[in-house]
This record gives structure tokens, sequence and C-alpha cells, in this order.
């Protein structure tokens, strides 16, 4: 079959193409500045027909109207990396945090730890021979669309053609909505100090000095590090933590599902305490 009529024929709208996702979906976003911002938005103003879609990102750059409050119940963010658009919702728990290193990011769909339904993808327009370039976002969905049942791309005229193993052929796409506007820039922070980033610098310099009277240390479980206490293995390494009283497999997880496997593996006389703590923190 002649490639060109594959893409004609499956060309939609974003309103059309969204109600191809069903309640429960767990649904990948490409991320930084290649976030397909037509479908995206197309997708916002169809969740109130959805219940519980999980949707999985890095870094995004851009609106994030799908992690508000009025979401709730609708879509949830489950995001390995906090960006500033998400922040917010992360801390008063309107959005999950999955700890992970980048490099195993994409592992999480290729090895079913998060498998995926559908993929939000932004591409390039096909070549000759009907290939799109993932363009300038490469390293963290190409290994997402490959894994997910249903492609929805956007391809725009304006997104850079991209070299080496970056490259989708339109057969494998879905749903196909051509789009042309300007792939967002992410301008250079001024250097400079302020007084918040002083304080920051404050926090990170000062050495942990606090130690138990009688020089003991307690394997106890907590809600959080005493204040400068320094950390050698960040939560991203920790996939195993093991107790007297079971194992915590947290690979894959979000901080939510962390938090409550952690506290069913405290000592028992903690466990209610850590659950209070947990919620005042907006854990669970």
């Amino acid at each position: 079959m002649n490639w060109t009529y594959a893409y004609q024929s499956h060309i939609v709208t974003p309103q059309q193409a969204v109600r191809f996702i069903k309640s429960g979906n767990r649904i990948f976003l490409s991320g930084n500045v290649s976030v397909p911002q037509k479908v995206l938005c197309a997708l916002v103003g169809y969740a109130p027909n959805l219940n519980d879609v999980e949707i999985c990102q890095a870094l995004s750059i851009g609106p994030a109207d799908y992690v508000t409050p009025e979401m709730k119940g609708h879509l949830r963010v489950n995001s390995m990396f906090i960006s500033a658009n998400i922040r917010e919702a992360v801390q008063e728990c309107h959005a999950d945090f999955t700890p992970v290193l980048l490099s195993e990011f994409p592992l999480l769909f290729k090895n079913g730890f998060l498998p995926l339904d559908v993929a939000l993808i932004h591409v390039s327009p096909p070549d000759e021979h009907g290939f799109c370039s993932f363009g300038v976002e490469v390293g963290l969905t190409k290994s997402a669309a490959e894994s997910a049942k249903i492609i929805i791309a956007e391809v725009n005229q304006q997104m850079p053609r991209t070299l080496g193993d970056s490259f989708i052929h339109v057969s494998r796409l879905n749903y196909i909505i051509p789009v042309d506007y300007p792939i967002p820039e992410v301008h250079m922070a001024e250097a400079g100090r302020s007084e918040v980033t002083e304080k920051i610098a404050g926090h990170i310099a000062l050495p942990s000095t606090t130690t138990l009277k009688d020089g003991t240390q307690i394997t106890r479980i907590a809600s959080m590090l005493k204040q400068g206490a320094g950390v050698v293995t960040s939560r991203n390494h920790v996939r195993y933590v093991i107790t007297e009283y079971g194992v915590a497999d947290l690979y894959g997880k979000t901080i939510r599902q962390r938090a409550a496997q952690l506290i069913n593996i405290a000592h028992p006389d903690f466990r209610s305490d850590l659950g209070k703590q947990a919620k005042e923190l907006h854990y669970l």
C-alpha cells in the first residue's frame, strides 16, 4: 500500500482523536518543548467524559491545564520529572511523582512496568519513504511510542527533522493531526542571586551534625529526613526496602504508592503516625 494513502486515511481533528481515549487508560505525553499542544488542549476539553485516565510524562514545557483541581477524577498526571508547570499540583496531591533515573525511563514502558494504552506524540512531516522524525524529543518518546497500543501524532510542519535512530513510519500512526505552529523556545534564566536561592544554597551547604545522645542509629522509617541530612543514594536508585516486617518494591511506583508500601513495612507502633504525617505532606 502506498504510504501516502495510509497517511491521508488516518487524518483526524484533535477533537476526534481524543475520543479514542477511554476511561482507565494510561497515556504517555511527549514532553519538553515537544508537547503536542492541540491534542492536549482537546483532551482537557474532553476530560469530563473520562474517568481515571493516567498521563505519564517527564519534563514538560507550557500550560498545564490538565493538572488543575477541576481535572480530579478525570485526568491525573504521573510524572517522572517534576517540571515547574506541575510542581504545585504534585505538592497539593493533584498529581503523582514517580522517581526514576532518566536512563531507565523508557524501560518502564518497554518492560511492562507501566503498560501504555495511548501515546500522544509530536513529529516532523514524513520523508519520501513515509518516515517521520521525533524531532526535538527522541530519547524519552521513542520507546513509549513503540510500546503503546494506540499512537496519536501531531505532524507539525515546523518540527525539525533529527537524524539517527529517531524515526517512526506513518503506518504506525493510528491517528494523525496535521498542525503548523512554532516549537516553543526556552530562554536561559538571567544570572544572579536572590534571597530564595541564597537560602537554598545555605541548606545544601549545611553539614549534618545531629547525633543521638547514646551514639546509636535507628533503622526506623520516617516521613522526613532531618534538616541538613546528607543523602548518598537518591530515591531514583532505591528499588527495594526491606525490614523485619516485609519487603517494599518501589520500582516504577509513584510517591503515593511508595509511601503506602513503606508504611506497611514499618514497625506497627509507628504506622498510624506515619499515615497521618504522609497525609499532612500530601503523599497520601
